[in-house]
């Protein structure tokens, strides 16, 4: 009867041991080195513009310190945080720009990805459907907040002159100044998210759509369990750029409300602060809380739905 013995010690060890790795070639080292060489100036410029910003708000954050009385900088440590963390100003403009992101990064998602199913479709004049759709993402910011703000200012506004609404003033009421401040943008980055979307669909296999269109999938079934599956990592990253985009909104506010009406964003809160108060420690503290909510939306994409950047890059 044969029987069957253990391997020594010894030999379970060499067989569940690694390969050692083949020793790097000079070609492989010489380029390592250059590859280091090129990213290096691009490492160094973006520490510059934004590890020492960031430093010097951590740093200012935990001063009592105006601008205009250098004398009077005294350190407090955490107290600035606990100014504005229990300040009723700092939650509101929290919720107003949590409620301009949700709905603007929604409703650009929609009309987004029906642009970009035209543009995908598109048989005849695609190139001029794609310029077409595309032209508002390539206006300036300022320049499409203050056509908007015309188009509705009580005294120049067409607007309710097209809808009827006689002297309605839109921005001296808080929603319908926000119910503006969406429009816009949703009318300046729609194109944003229509084109990230259009890169997803073309990557959809036509033979997954003929294949479903042979086994009788209506257009809706086939939207539904084919197109979206296959271009989800696309979709979730254009949510994850847009998103954080529209929780730093700040232009459109700026010029067409100036924060009144309790239409502040925090990114407005903390120019405020900084800017027209001149109180550096307390907008220190709001720009560091800026960044971390930022980095917190950033970290619940990446991961909490998963977002997969390879796929999108088609690796």
């Amino acid at each position: 009867m044969a029987t069957v013995t253990a391997p020594s010690d010894e030999a379970a060890a060499a067989a569940t041991r690694r390969p050692a790795r083949a020793p790097m070639s000079e070609r492989a080292r010489s380029e390592q080195r250059l590859g280091w060489r090129l990213v290096a100036p691009a490492v160094v410029v973006m520490l510059a513009v934004t590890a020492y910003p960031m430093g010097r708000a951590v740093y200012l954050s935990l001063y009592s310190y105006r601008l205009t009385d250098p004398a009077g900088k005294e350190f407090v440590g955490l107290r600035n945080y606990g100014v504005v963390l229990t300040d009723s100003l700092w939650w509101q403009t929290v919720f107003t720009t949590t409620f301009i992101t949700v709905v603007t990064v929604v409703v650009e998602l929609v009309i987004g990805f029906a642009f970009a199913m035209v543009m995908h479709r598109a048989i005849v004049g695609r190139r001029l459907v794609r310029t077409a759709i595309l032209i508002p993402y390539g206006i300036v910011t300022v320049v499409a907040a203050y056509a908007w703000q015309y188009a509705f200012a009580l005294d120049t506004g067409f607007v309710n002159n097209w809808l009827g609404l006689g002297d309605k003033a839109w921005f001296a009421d808080r929603w319908s100044a926000l119910a503006v401040i969406i429009m816009a943008e949703v009318w300046k980055t729609t194109p944003f998210i229509s084109l990230l979307l259009l890169a997803g669909l073309s990557q959809v296999p036509e033979e997954l759509q003929e294949a479903a269109k042979v086994d009788g999938a209506t257009g809706w079934q086939r939207l539904r369990r084919v197109t979206i599956p296959n271009m989800l990592p696309a979709i979730m990253v254009a949510l994850l750029f847009r998103t954080l985009d529209a929780f730093r909104i700040f232009d459109t506010i700026f010029i067409m409300t100036g924060g009144a009406e309790k239409t502040e964003s925090v990114s407005f809160l903390t120019y405020r602060q900084n800017i027209t108060r001149t109180a550096l420690g307390l907008g220190g503290a709001l720009s560091v809380l800026l960044f971390l909510s930022v980095a917190l939306i950033a970290f619940i994409y990446l991961k909490g739905f998963k977002v997969d950047l390879s796929r999108v890059r088609g690796d």
